[in-house]
């Protein structure tokens, strides 16, 4: 039997209960001084004492960690409002919230749920503590479950068991997501801003429990601090885009700008053209300049005015969708710009090189059309008062050029026309003269001026037809060419078909008139050939023009067939027609044809070798060897 202590009074055990106090001892502990005082026998007193003293000091332990865990929490709540101060990245400070949220708590995890407004449900923005995907992926609909009822009500709720709690809805999904994580006691607070239920956040045990007042109160605080820095990120994102939309504007602003002064100065720069006289190219010229491509600009027979021929194909289409929305009109990689005078059709503009065309530079592209219709109206206006006085030169010449030449060609001096120099005639008639009616002709006549705008050519009506006088500088073509180019363009132009002739090259007014002369016969050995809408030469026609030409032009078949020859045997005093006669009427034999000249063999071979040169390889070919003998036929005939 243990001897009792010798009395010392509750001195002792005080000062152990402040040694515990002092070193944050657990409550069991202090049980063990009151119960150690037991066993060393002190008198009922001084345990009364110790009793009172170790009750005490367990209120002040508890004040104590009451205190410690109020400046844990407040400690987290300055480090969240640091954080939000801070205007730290959103998802940063949420996960820093719902990870203070667990460790203030004590709870296995916790997380947090936003609403999808486009899916119309919530889903987990945050969680912490989470082990299982399910329950991290998961999405609740809207009313379901705890969080559901949390956010209907703008309210907290806590549950000890949420496996076995009925106040909420629970779903097949939720309940899935909760029992693969092992959660079984769950509180969730609003996250409210303005009244409105924003988000919910959430602490969760994997165990039975039961919250305090205390731990919802700094779970709704939490809550908050969310609340503010979504509404943070709302308010930073919303005066991004709102930034972003005024550097958009200001930037619209700008361009606007930009493109109003280039217009400005796009305009001012082809009025200026204009005014100063430019012609159709300088503009094309300062168009591309503007806008950066190539400028084409046709007539309206789709032939370049300036610039480079376009693509014949969809390019009527495209003007014609241009004509009738007035505007410019996008055709493959080019923009085309109907030239109009009102309704009536100038020409078109094509520009290359630009498929993206924006406003700005489309409405200068069509800005770009009026001027060249403008420009184009005041060169046809000149070009027609100008036309009409050449005009009447031209039929003064044609009626009688062996009058006075002299005057004749000092007249057309003072018209800038050089009737000395040579000269291609065109003969124009509609395909239906004879008869043709007045109107026809004078539509014709107003094709041909349109034909000749741009050029140095002259036109006039002289009787059933429409004289075209172009200057024989290479750029007509040889008289084939030109009467054919010339008969489909002024049909173009006219509206009807056209019969051209084309005269010889001639300078001077007598021989103007001659090679008109010749041109209309061409055209009325066409029309006796049922060719009418068609154009030829008197060279192409060869000896058809003689045979069906009013006129019969003996001398001019005989001198365009055998001109060379006679010319060398002039010149020389050679006797190749006398020879190329015998070759002929001999039957192509050159034994025969030696012995009717009386010469060697060789001397005919030489003279005929002689002929291919001057008159071509192709002398001997059926063709052409028929107008030789016909020409050398005549000439005998003539002679005789």
């Amino acid at each position: 039997m243990n001897d009792p202590l010798p009395h010392t009074g509750s001195a002792p055990a005080l000062r152990r209960l402040l040694d515990l106090l002092a070193s944050g001892a657990a409550t069991e502990d202090f049980a063990d001084v009151l119960a150690d005082a037991r066993r060393r026998g002190a008198p009922g007193a001084v345990l009364s004492e110790i009793d009172d003293a170790t009750w005490q000091a367990l209120r002040v332990h508890r004040t104590l960690r009451q205190h410690r865990r109020r400046e844990a929490e407040l400690t987290a709540l300055f480090d969240t409002a640091g954080d939000l101060a801070a205007s730290r990245d959103l998802d940063t400070v949420l996960q820093a919230i719902v990870r203070r949220a667990r460790m203030l708590l004590g709870t296995d995890t916790a997380y947090l749920t936003l609403p999808d407004e486009a899916a119309g449900d919530t889903y987990m923005r945050v969680t912490d503590g989470s082990v299982s995907v399910l329950f991290q992926t998961l999405r609740l609909s809207l009313g379901d479950g705890l969080g559901g009822l949390v956010a209907q009500t703008a309210r907290p709720y806590a549950t000890p068991d949420y496996r076995t709690d009925e106040r909420f809805h629970h779903t097949g999904t939720i309940d899935a997501g909760v029992l693969d994580e092992g959660l079984v006691a769950i509180i969730g607070v609003p996250l409210l801003l303005g009244g409105q239920v924003i988000g919910v956040l959430f602490a969760a045990d994997r165990s039975p429990r039961a919250f305090s007042p205390d731990e919802v109160a700094l779970l709704c605080t939490l809550a908050a601090h969310a609340a503010i820095a979504l509404d943070t990120a709302k308010s930073l994102a919303d005066t991004r885009a709102a930034l972003a939309e005024l550097n958009t504007a200001n930037e619209l602003v700008r361009a606007h700008a930009a493109a109003v002064q280039r217009a400005e100065q796009g305009h001012d720069r082809l009025t200026d053209l204009v005014l100063r006289g430019a012609e159709v190219p300088d503009v094309a010229a300062a168009v591309a300049a503007l806008l950066g491509g190539e400028i084409a600009v046709l007539d309206t027979g789709g032939e370049p005015l300036a610039g480079r021929a376009a693509p014949a194909e969809g390019l009527a289409e495209a003007v014609a969708a241009s004509r009738s929305e007035g505007r410019s009109v996008r055709h493959g990689d080019t923009w085309v710009c109907a030239v109009l005078a009102g309704q009536e059709p100038l020409g078109t503009l094509v520009l290359r090189g630009r498929p993206g065309l924006d406003d700005a530079d489309r409405r200068l592209f069509e800005r770009a059309g009026v001027v060249t219709a403008l420009l184009l109206l005041l060169r046809r206006s000149v070009a027609e008062t100008e036309n009409r006085v050449r005009g009447e030169l031209l039929a003064d010449l044609l009626t009688a050029p062996d009058r006075d030449p002299a005057g004749l060609t000092a007249r057309g001096r003072r018209l800038g026309v050089d009737l000395g120099r040579p000269h291609l005639v065109l003969v124009a008639e509609p395909a239906g003269a004879p008869g043709t009616a007045a109107t026809d002709r004078s539509r014709l006549a107003g094709a041909a001026g349109r034909y000749l705008f741009g050029s140095r050519g002259i036109s006039a009506e002289h009787g059933e037809a429409v004289v075209l006088l172009l200057p024989d500088d290479g750029s007509a073509g040889a008289p084939q060419e030109a009467a054919e180019r010339a008969a489909q363009r002024l049909a173009r132009l006219a509206g009807f078909p056209v019969t051209v002739g084309a005269g010889r090259p001639a300078g001077g007014p007598v021989a103007l008139a001659a090679s008109y002369a010749e041109g209309l016969r061409c055209v009325r050995a066409l029309r006796v050939l049922g060719r009418a809408g068609d154009g030829a030469s008197a060279r192409a026609l060869g000896f058809l023009g003689v045979l069906l030409g009013d006129g019969h032009d003996v001398d001019g078949f005989v001198g365009a067939t055998l001109g060379p020859l006679l010319d060398y045997d002039a010149r020389r005093g050679t006797e190749l027609v006398r020879t190329l006669r015998a070759y002929f009427d001999c039957g192509g034999s050159l034994t025969r044809a030696k012995d009717e000249l009386h010469v060697h063999v060789n001397t005919v071979v030489q003279r005929l070798d002689r002929v291919e040169v001057l008159l071509g390889r192709d002398w001997n070919h059926p063709e052409r060897s028929l107008e030789l003998q016909l020409a050398l036929r005549l000439q005998l005939l003539a002679g005789a």
